[in-house]
């Protein structure tokens, strides 16, 4: 996997395939303002930053930082890119507290072998449906628990295409992040509904299709089972 337009305005910035083997998926949205959705697991802020820069962006415009859940693969990046450029953190209300209290499990920080340092967030989601309004266009976060109890996925309908951001919808489903198997199966079927063109995931990349996208999400309901 490389650095690429997803569609439009939408880039793949970070990722396992391209900055770090622990990172999870990185996406770029430019609206005017970037808006990063995760930011890796801290190790390969450098690289996410060259990589803004490749495209021909200015990282100092990183005004948002949209969190889809509180594991370090996805937040790990979000102090010093906050400290970098002052971007704000957005992040679900169920999951704030980790970041904010460093919890080593429930920021998974303890499977890294690293830890997370204690970090205030700036907006924290508290409806099942958020709206942001940025350059003309509306980012969906919708609260999607499951995964953990403050898991989000994100979408926006961009050039005449549906584009989910759904990391980790495919679990681990595990007591220690405090995951649920009912709110997982109410979220997927959520997320079916939603007919979406493109779906950005969070480990393993992107797929562009409705059949594409609708099967991934069959196939892990099959596998748990719901």
């Amino acid at each position: 996997m490389k650095l690429f337009e997803i569609n439009g305005n939408i880039f793949i910035v970070g990722g396992p395939e391209i900055t770090d083997g622990r990172d999870g998926c990185v996406y770029l949205i430019n609206l005017g303002e970037l808006i990063l959705i995760d930011t890796g697991a801290g190790w390969s802020v450098d690289k996410i930053i060259k990589n803004v820069e490749k495209l021909g962006f200015d990282p100092k415009n990183l005004s948002k930082l949209l969190l889809t859940h509180c594991h370090i693969d996805h937040i790990g990046g979000v102090p010093e890119i906050k400290k970098r450029f002052g971007s704000k953190i957005y992040i679900h209300k169920l999951d704030a507290p980790p970041l904010e209290t460093g919890d080593p499990i429930l920021t998974a920080a303890s499977w890294y072998q690293t830890t997370f340092p204690p970090t205030p967030v700036d907006v924290k989601f508290d409806s099942p449906e958020e709206i942001l309004r940025i350059g003309g266009e509306q980012i969906v976060c919708l609260h999607t628990p499951g995964h953990t109890p403050g898991s989000i996925s994100i979408y926006l309908d961009l050039n005449g295409k549906r584009i989910l951001f759904a990391q980790d919808l495919h679990g681990p489903l595990l007591e220690e992040f405090g995951s649920n198997l009912d709110d997982w199966d109410r979220s997927t079927k959520k997320l079916l509904d939603l007919d979406a063109d493109i779906l950005c995931e969070g480990h393993f990349g992107i797929y562009k299709s409705k059949k594409d996208v609708k099967d991934y999400i069959l196939s892990y309901r099959r596998q748990y089972g719901v």
